[in-house]
């Protein structure tokens, strides 16, 4: 009886020394955790004439830019009529520098530096949009190719993906321009045509830089945003910069059945097949994992949370599965952890008392880095299972690109801007959950980043490549006024 109560003491006695030793690390990794905020002032608020700038956006909306990958000259003369809008509307730009057309569409500035030794950068943007879903014209507020000012707003499709970016960058450098302004270093401007359907245009202008020797420092895309209100127990702005960016993989599964009289059905037909092997890949997704940029992320993001929340991020070595089912919770976040799986096209058949002989599905995939495009199509044929569904993948493919150093000073430049003219966000990298034109870069740069200077709510989002798209007026100023401090803190 006495071996057992001394061992029951001895067993509680370890019990409350593991207890004490996991809540001490746990504190020593909160408090030992420390703000990774730079510390910054604020620059003076250079003056901006909204309502000009936003008129000037509200007329680039009107040039219908909508991209389709199989018809590439589709919006030709909408592009043609919005470039030479672009000439019109920033003529000291145009005379200080050079332009060139490259892969039919694309737009290719640039401005040269008094350094010529000075490793250029390269600001990107793109003149396409999506189109609008039909039968949802009747939803906008204002009608999506008006270009409406309205409201504190700028309406449209465009004004935010991404014309708004391309026009505020120009609006900046016209600015700097017109005050003298000349960078040390080389800027290029580099604007693709076909951003939406793949990027052929940027391809080509990477093609290009490539090929006369052209090596940047860093390149700087549209991508991730401020996000207001969006993460629970951080009460300020969070400002992510996409250091990394998911891989595009979409393949097309097609199962092969027996056609016939759809009063003799066989047991298995070419839709059935398919339904079954989606059901399948839906159920079965690829697991979820916390990657580097997201560690990163979360690190940086810890000190200034609430305290609980700052518990859990400063120790996902004991709390690593309660915050992976927190992003599992919702789509978006879940996103940051996961390779997703989209259906997003399914066709089959073409009358009422026919069995279709084959049923052809696409399945698209954002890949977290770590997966590739091969690592997806092994995942699916295994979960598929089925010699009767052939698995071959679209055109256009591609892996994650290399994750861009944050110890680096054209991050610490970019970072130092975003807390210069927003003083009240959270700067912290972040990966980019869709794909950019700056995947086509990674053979000409040493850094490529993802950012908008965006303010965004939950609620905004739902606008992007949606219903009722705008942008507000005196974001499109700031828009403007970080640009020209980039350029400013990055070229000089």
């Amino acid at each position: 009886m006495r071996r057992l109560v001394r061992l029951i003491r001895n067993v509680v006695w370890l019990v409350v020394l593991t207890a004490v030793l996991v809540v001490g690390v746990v504190l020593f990794n909160v408090y030992h955790h420390g703000s990774r905020q730079l510390q910054v002032s604020a620059v003076p608020r250079v003056a901006v004439d909204e309502q000009a700038a936003a008129a000037r956006l509200g007329a680039a909306i009107r040039f219908r830019t909508i991209s389709d990958f199989s018809n590439p000259d589709q919006a030709a003369d909408a592009l043609r009529g919005m470039q030479a809008h672009i000439a019109a509307s920033f003529p000291a730009f145009h005379a200080a520098a050079k332009r060139e057309i490259v892969g039919g569409y694309s737009l290719l500035y640039t401005w040269a530096g008094s350094d010529p030794a000075a490793k250029p950068i390269a600001l990107l943007a793109h003149q396409d949009v999506v189109p609008i879903a039909p039968g949802t014209e009747k939803d906008w507020q204002q009608p999506p190719f008006a270009g409406a000012v309205s409201d504190g707003f700028i309406w449209g499709r465009g004004s935010w993906d991404d014309k708004g970016d391309l026009y505020s960058i120009l609006e900046a450098a016209e600015q700097l321009v017109k005050q003298g302004f000349r960078p040390t270093r080389t800027i290029y401007f580099a604007f693709g045509h076909d951003e939406e359907v793949g990027g052929r245009g940027a391809t080509a202008i990477a093609a290009l830089l490539a090929s006369r020797g052209i090596r940047l420092d860093f390149v700087l895309d549209e991508g991730l945003l401020i996000a207001d209100g969006m993460l629970k127990g951080l009460d300020r702005p969070l400002a992510l910069i996409g250091v990394a960016e998911k891989g595009y993989a979409t393949l097309v599964l097609t199962a092969h059945g027996t056609t016939g009289h759809s009063s003799l059905p066989p047991r298995d037909t070419a839709i059935g097949l398919m339904s079954k092997a989606l059901v399948r890949l839906e159920d079965n997704r690829p697991p979820m994992r916390i990657n580097d940029t997201v560690a990163e992320m979360l690190a940086t993001v810890a000190p200034e949370m609430d305290a609980f929340n700052r518990v859990v991020l400063t120790n996902l070595w004991l709390f690593k599965p309660l915050l992976l089912h927190e992003f599992e919770k919702s789509g978006p976040s879940e996103a940051n952890v996961r390779t997703t799986t989209a259906l997003t096209i399914f066709n089959a058949g073409d009358k009422d008392n026919m069995l279709p002989g084959n049923a052809e599905a696409t399945v698209n995939f954002r890949l977290l880095p770590g997966d590739t495009q091969t690592s997806i199509a092994d995942h699916t044929r295994r979960i598929v299972n089925d010699d009767r569904i052939s698995i071959a993948p679209a055109p256009g493919n591609t892996d994650p690109p290399p994750m861009t150093a944050t110890d680096t000073p054209s991050y610490r430049a970019l970072n130092r801007t975003i807390r210069e003219i927003f003083p009240d966000v959270v700067v912290a990298p972040g990966l980019m959950i869709a794909a950019t034109d700056s995947r086509h870069y990674t053979n000409v740069a040493d850094n490529i980043f993802r950012f908008s200077p965006v303010r965004a709510t939950a609620e905004d989002l739902k606008r992007f490549h949606g219903t009722n798209e705008r942008h507000s007026i005196a974001n499109y100023a700031d828009m403007i006024r970080f640009y020209r401090r980039l350029i400013e803190n990055a070229a000089k």
